[in-house]
């Protein structure tokens, strides 16, 4: 008997906001532990929560740009559990009065259309984080607040994939999306983003979903929540197939043997005993505050892709690949308001830029080079200051030191020789050096100019100008 997967996301998104979801205290990843902290997100007898209105709206944004129904009057609620990253012993959530209900996503697998229903969209703080000793020996651990009261968004999806390459899809999709609407950062590296994996498998052809599911923890990327996919639904297919059964429950990723494990039995909302948040009143949303709202939604990739074919003339395939993400269309953006020469910068973009942010696993935010010292490379080559191939060279410097295009092409005297004169001498040397290459041509083999160009080139250490060199041995050859 074969089976197939049966996917859903719950998906947490650390929003863009300067604050916390219900204090003042800055929203700055990588600060000293403990520092952006006050007594509202440690949780101290007494303080009270303010709302974050911007937070509100960063999701009511996803919300409507995700096709939910929103609830007029929204309210929160806590959930009880106890966690030693939890000041409070409760997180302030939504449960009967959520934000966003019922919508849908669609996007692209393989060429063909998908569409994945959202449960609901909904905000809650986030919790602070454990610290664990790498000798796990030592009968400790240590807890940083600072991402306490982090305003999260969470996505919960429907079991709507079937394969493990269609979630991936998904996933990258909904990435996208989030960073294109401008709600979240997505730095999955920094936890700013979570993919939680609820993975059953069914039997294929039939519509029956079995009621039991697992939800995967810790998976801090998507190649890990790929990786622990995998090995859910090799997991639970022998099971089924061995006559055995699936508990529902919550296991965590094991990045040392590669699997997942039991962590604990799989909680409903009666485990967290939910009740009404008695120290916040209800936000209503009003009809108005909706369309202002939608009205902020940012160009998304579908109209940038256009807007890239229209104002730029790039065709389609490189319009589709530099808008795949916003970070990378908003840097082409960038480059072109400084130089005007859209489709070498875009054969830069796509086959240098982007193999640089593949290798180092960064974003465009990373890089040391800015969109207009790369710009002004492409000027520079426009402008025969500098040839293609040394033009490689000044991208790595740039790449590794950030300084711009002319102090590095200054510093190692690479400026392009376009002088006729000093380029008619190097072209009657090497003639002179190698006569016969210029009979071949002269014979009719024009593959001879190649190599002759090619001399010169090595002659003149990549500075000679190709399109004078080309010219003046044309010439010299037909002579």
């Amino acid at each position: 008997m074969e089976f197939e997967p049966v996917i859903g996301f719950e998906i947490h998104a650390e929003l863009k906001t300067q604050t916390k979801v219900f204090c003042g205290c800055k929203v700055d990843f990588g600060q000293a532990p403990n520092t952006n902290v006050c007594p509202v997100c440690l949780g101290m007898p007494g303080s009270l929560p303010v709302l974050n209105r911007q937070a509100v709206e960063l999701v009511l944004r996803t919300a409507l740009a995700m096709n939910c129904s929103i609830t007029e009057k929204s309210a929160f609620d806590r959930k009880n559990y106890y966690y030693p990253d939890l000041p409070k012993n409760y997180q302030i959530s939504e449960q009967y009065a959520i934000i966003g209900v019922g919508g849908f996503v669609d996007f692209a697998h393989d060429g063909a259309p998908r569409r994945v229903r959202i449960n609901n969209i909904h905000l809650e703080e986030d919790a602070g984080k454990n610290i664990h000793p790498e000798n796990t020996a030592e009968d400790y651990s240590l807890v940083d607040l600072n991402r306490a009261g982090t305003p999260l968004m969470e996505i919960v999806t429907e079991p709507d994939l079937r394969s493990l390459d269609e979630a991936e899809s998904f996933m990258k999709h909904i990435k996208n999306l989030l960073e294109y609407i401008d709600v979240c950062d997505c730095r999955m590296q920094e936890g700013s983003l979570r993919f939680e994996l609820n993975v059953s498998v069914k039997e294929k052809g039939t519509d029956a979903i079995r009621p039991a599911y697992v939800e995967v923890k810790n998976v801090a990327s998507m190649k890990t929540v790929m990786a622990a996919a995998r090995y859910e639904v090799k997991r639970q297919t022998k099971a089924y197939q061995k006559g055995e059964t699936i508990e529902k429950e919550t296991r965590l990723w094991d990045e040392v043997a590669n699997c997942t494990r039991t962590m604990r039995s799989k909680e409903a909302a009666k485990d967290y005993r939910y009740f009404p948040e008695p120290d916040l009143v209800e936000v209503h949303i009003a009809p108005e505050w909706q369309e202002d709202v939608r009205q902020s939604i940012p160009e998304l990739q579908p109209a940038k892709e256009q807007r890239f074919i229209e104002q730029y003339g790039l065709p389609k395939y490189d319009a589709a690949v530099l808008t795949q993400s916003k970070a990378v269309a908003d840097y082409f953006d960038e480059a072109m308001a400084r130089h005007k020469n859209p489709k070498a910068l875009s054969n830069w973009m796509m086959t240098d830029v982007l193999r640089v942010l593949g290798d180092e696993g960064i974003e465009p935010a990373d890089l040391k080079m800015r969109p207009d010292h790369l710009a002004a490379m492409i000027a520079m080559i426009d402008d025969g200051r500098i040839s293609g191939k040394i033009a490689k060279e000044v991208f790595t410097e740039m790449i590794a030191s950030g300084k711009p295009p002319e102090a590095i092409v200054e510093e190692k005297g690479w400026v392009q020789i376009s002088d006729t004169g000093a380029i008619e001498s190097l072209v009657d040397d090497v003639m002179a050096a190698h006569p016969d290459v210029c009979d071949d041509y002269r014979g009719g083999k024009k593959k001879a100019l190649g190599r002759l160009v090619g001399e010169i080139m090595k002659r003149s250490q990549g500075k000679a100008n190709p399109a004078l060199v080309n010219q003046l041995l044309a010439q010299k050859l037909s002579e």
